[in-house]
């Protein structure tokens, strides 16, 4: 059995330990980064801001640099290389007390944080085939929820052990969480096929030309621009859910905390489950992340009549559970198969530079989120989800329809599955007996 089939890929455990490990270094910092960086380096909350912002939109013009250099590198290289910049960059925070030195450490380290997701997604590509790809980013998922779930609790800990100065010793314990990552994930060995066997010179010549070929691939874009109108219901959680509750519903704050905590408890205790289920289906790729598109659907929906009715706090509790985990299982369905479509439809010589496409929407989508939901909310509180639902609805039918023009092998997880929809050829004739020849007098 091999990696087309499913089967472990070589250095497997290692690469999903690195990411659980590198995902708690990242639960240490994110959920607290205004307070995080305030404290580590003594500067004020606005300069911090003022940073973060400007290394942030700096990092969206990183990425597809990032993309020519998976191509040209190769991803495993590469994400090595992010690893080391990230360990570094939070060793020096400590030291950065300045804002000259600040700055500079924040946008390499930006840098780095920004083009990680093209580069482990690449190196999934490189690594496993078939349905071992969506496998294995279902199991990154569930790690990265279940690694930034630790890493938030163990600077909860930390805080209340030795208050605000415990953040300087977490930005040493990211360090060292980056450093194994790193040295856990150069033991995976990346699969080499006939296809990326050579150099690919002619697809790999030159930044514009790898660029080129991507906007010529319209198949690929039109399901990059898919990706973002679910990309802006991902969002919503974080951005849009907060809000509601507490301008529209006028709940109590505590709702949005446990809606992230039902979210973040199913994404890492049943997200390799669901996925495993949707894979051994057999279902395409493109027919299951429609369907995740249409679970997110369902539960903006649900917003919008939950929106309408307003019930008592204890109806809207529960209804609001039950919407979070429609919405949790339609991520759960979108992620790994909208994941392994986009790696399965780069071509390999050029994976990097595609994957640096289709991530933008991600973070055009996140960019984008904050005005764009306020902006509607202000006019109605259901409004944004309605536009949502519109979104998801939209993105599930640009997916059915892309479906037979993107290449088998993204579609189909499994080789046989493509194979079973060609209707085999008719049997030959039996071949008509040939006339005697008389035999030579």
């Amino acid at each position: 059995m091999d990696a087309v089939s499913g089967a472990r890929v070589a250095g497997e455990r290692s690469l999903l330990l690195g990411i659980g490990i590198s995902s708690v270094g990242i639960g240490m910092y994110v959920p607290f980064s205004l307070v995080f960086f305030h404290h580590v380096t003594g500067l004020s909350f606005a300069l911090v801001g003022v940073v973060l912002t400007v290394t942030g939109v700096a990092g969206l013009a990183f990425m597809p640099l990032a993309g020519t250099a998976v191509d040209r590198f190769g991803a495993k290289r590469v994400n090595l290389a992010l690893y080391a910049v990230r360990a570094v960059g939070f060793a020096l925070f400590p030291f950065a007390g300045s804002l000259p030195a600040f700055a500079a450490v924040c946008l390499v380290t930006a840098l780095a944080d920004r083009s990680f997701g093209i580069v482990q997604q690449s190196l999934i590509g490189e690594v496993a085939r078939g349905a071992a790809r969506d496998r294995l980013l279902a199991s990154t998922r569930a790690l990265q929820n279940a690694g930034m779930g630790a890493g938030a609790l163990l600077v909860s800990a930390v805080l209340g052990v030795w208050g605000t100065g415990g953040f300087t010793y977490t930005a040493g314990g990211n360090a060292l969480a980056f450093a194994l990552a790193g040295l856990l994930v150069s033991r995976v060995r990346p699969v080499r096929d006939a296809a990326t066997a050579g150099d690919a010179t002619a697809a790999t010549d030159g930044q514009g030309a790898g660029y080129r070929m991507v906007l010529r691939d319209r198949p690929f874009l039109g399901l990059t621009a898919a990706n973002f109108l679910t990309a802006l219901g991902y969002a919503a959680l974080s951005v849009l859910f907060p809000l509601y509750l507490s301008t529209w519903l006028m709940a109590p704050d505590s709702l949005t905390g446990a809606a992230f905590t039902v979210n973040t408890v199913l994404c890492a205790g049943v997200g390799v489950l669901v996925a495993g289920r949707v894979r051994r289906s057999g279902a395409r790729r493109t027919r299951s992340a429609a369907l995740g598109a249409l679970l997110f659907a369902a539960a903006f929906i649900g917003q919008i009549v939950l929106g309408t009715v307003r019930p008592g706090q204890g109806v809207t509790l529960v209804a609001l559970l039950v919407i979070v985990v429609v919405y949790t299982l339609g991520e759960l369905v979108h992620s790994p198969s909208g994941g392994a479509l986009s790696v399965s439809a780069a071509p390999a010589a050029v994976r990097g530079r595609y994957l640096a496409t289709y991530q933008l929407s991600y973070s055009l989508a996140t960019a984008l989120a904050p005005s764009f939901f306020t902006g509607l909310l202000a006019v109605d509180g259901r409004l944004p989800w309605a536009v949502l639902t519109v979104c998801a609805l939209g993105a599930a039918l640009a997916l059915l329809r892309l479906e037979r023009h993107l290449p088998a092998q993204a579609v189909y997880a499994q080789p046989q599955a493509a194979a079973a929809d060609v209707p085999a050829p008719a049997p030959a004739p039996a071949e008509a007996p040939r006339p005697a020849v008389p035999a030579a007098v």
